[in-house]
């Protein structure tokens, strides 16, 4: 009996040694190569999104004039793709559990190509209107799937960094779309724009092709049952063996798979496949799954809610409106943009798995409320002078990049991040599909009502935008908890504990959370 004890106090004592010692991210030598190029391959996706942003901001001014488009027009066009989204992102959630995430990741690339080609060759505004609905298919399938592939790819040590690769794709691609824009600019109006929109089908197909040499993500393979396949997988994409043999344990206890089941092929459950998901999302939640989803669409609904896609697409006209007048000066301002956007991203995401989600969050909300605020200023007192104020074009100018560098330092890689890793295993794909749901309805409706917005209260449209920005803050720091460190699966005993604030210390040492508490510690 004795000598029970003591095996089981050394089995005890040896789990948490281990769990400490695979998680504890300070002593890791080095990054995982093969999940950090899962990664960048799955994140890639995510240029199309980010291009036709950026492409479309320089774009819908010569589409204007060679068309003959009211502001009105030129809205719904450019804020359009945001809504057909919708589309994708609901099937995309399904679609992944159906025909497992690389596959859809692939289907997401050649829609996004057909869209892409649609859009170039257009001979007027229904014939493009055709073409933005392709391609904002695509869009949603690429915007879904990229975070919630790169989360179950990735080991918890580096989740953080590595799921973020989807946002620092987003605005790798709106630099590129800015680029584009300034290169093309220099040609006949007529043939300028077609090139614009029509040069991104040329990644989609890149894209097509490099996807099929990922791996599937093991627990899609769990949950088809292909116990052999995601062993293999995760060996190849943890930090050590003794990590992929407890991911594997936890993917296997969340798909309701028994732990002494070691065979390569067994059955699994059929509601595993995605049924009765929405029931557990919206009818009969727990309560933990009731504050993951509030997480989940909060954070997205702020992100976009504060006008980071206001600033994004319509930069040219804010900078016109600044003082900026000439076309090629507006289009360069634009690429000084998505250049500080682009690089500050990348340093967030060597920063999310040092600093925590939480902090980088908040500090992130704060900087944009005051760059908000002093760009409507700034904007105001533009509108109302007579005379051209440097010290306001100045002030404009750089509240705009502080924005978007404040922007993409915290709120913008940590809501995909977030909101990708929160939700449990058999919610995941459709949790995740309605998250960028809110956010994509949100941006559509900000850049469908920017332009009539800005001309009827000009500058008191940041006033707005900082409004919001304020409640998104205090809304982050009253729901969202620290999630650095911890499993995909120990997630919904993080979000159970109703005062979690309180009881941080506590949740590193709870002993119902499986033997993956010790992963709490580091934050």
């Amino acid at each position: 009996m004795a000598a029970g004890k003591e095996e089981s106090s050394a089995g005890h004592a040896g789990n948490g040694e281990k769990a400490v010692t695979e998680f504890d991210a300070p002593k890791k030598k080095g990054r995982n190569k093969f999940a950090i190029a899962c990664t960048v391959l799955a994140s890639m996706t995510s240029i199309l999104l980010g291009y036709d942003i950026g492409v479309m901001s320089g774009a819908a001014k010569y589409i204007k004039k060679d068309f003959h488009l009211s502001d009105v027009k030129v809205e719904v066009m450019v804020g359009i793709l945001n809504l057909y989204s919708l589309i994708g992102s609901a099937a995309a959630g399904r679609t992944s559990d159906w025909i497992g995430r690389r596959y859809t990741i692939v289907l997401a690339a050649v829609i996004f190509f057909v869209g892409a080609l649609l859009m170039g060759f257009a001979t007027n505004y229904s014939f493009l209107m055709v073409g933005r609905f392709v391609a904002g298919i695509g869009v949603g399938y690429a915007l879904m799937i990229a975070p919630v592939y790169t989360a179950e790819v990735s080991p918890a040590s580096t989740r953080g960094f590595l799921t973020s690769f989807p946002e620092v794709f987003i605005n790798s691609g709106i630099l590129f779309g800015y680029v584009s824009n300034y290169g093309f600019s220099k040609l006949p109006t007529h043939l300028g724009w077609r090139f614009m929109l029509g040069i991104g089908a040329i990644p989609s197909v890149f894209l097509a092709l490099v996807v099929l040499a990922m791996p599937e993500s093991p627990r899609w393979l769990v949950m088809q049952g292909q116990l052999g396949l995601a062993k293999r997988v995760l060996d190849k994409t943890s930090d050590s063996k003794e990590e992929a043999e407890l991911r594997l344990s936890d993917i296997k206890a969340a798909a309701g798979i028994p732990e002494e089941c070691t065979d390569d092929v067994v059955e699994v459950p059929k509601q595993h496949h995605g049924e009765g998901v929405w029931k557990e999302l919206f009818i009969f939640p727990t309560p933990a799954v009731r504050r993951v989803v509030v997480a989940a669409v909060g954070i997205h609904f702020f992100q976009q809610a504060s006008g980071i896609d206001a600033v994004v697409l319509y930069s040219p006209r804010i900078f016109e409106k600044a003082g900026i007048k000439d076309d090629q000066m507006q289009l360069l301002a634009t690429v000084a943009v998505g250049f500080v956007k682009t690089a500050f991203i990348l340093v967030a995401t060597f920063l999310l798995d040092r600093i925590g989600r939480r902090p980088l969050l908040l500090s992130s909300v704060g900087g944009m409320i005051f760059s908000l605020a002093a760009l409507g200023m700034g904007l105001t007192v533009i509108d109302k002078s007579d005379t051209k104020l440097i010290w306001a074009v100045a002030l404009c100018l750089c509240t705009i990049l502080s924005y978007v560098a404040f922007f993409s330092i915290g709120m913008g890689p940590i809501t995909w991040v977030y909101s990708s890793e929160i939700f449990p295993l058999r919610l995941r794909a459709q949790g995740c599909s309605i998250g960028v749901g809110v956010n994509r309805v949100t941006s559509g409706v900000i850049s469908m009502t920017f332009l009539s917005l800005y001309k009827a209260i000009s500058g008191g449209a940041f006033l707005l935008f900082t409004g919001i920005a304020t409640a998104g803050w205090i809304f982050f720091y009253l729901c969202l908890p620290e999630t650095q460190g911890r499993t995909l699966e120990d997630m919904e005993t993080l979000f159970a504990q109703p005062n979690w604030g309180k009881k941080k210390q506590n949740l590193s040492t709870n002993g119902n959370s499986n033997g993956q508490v010790q992963l709490g510690t580091k934050g």
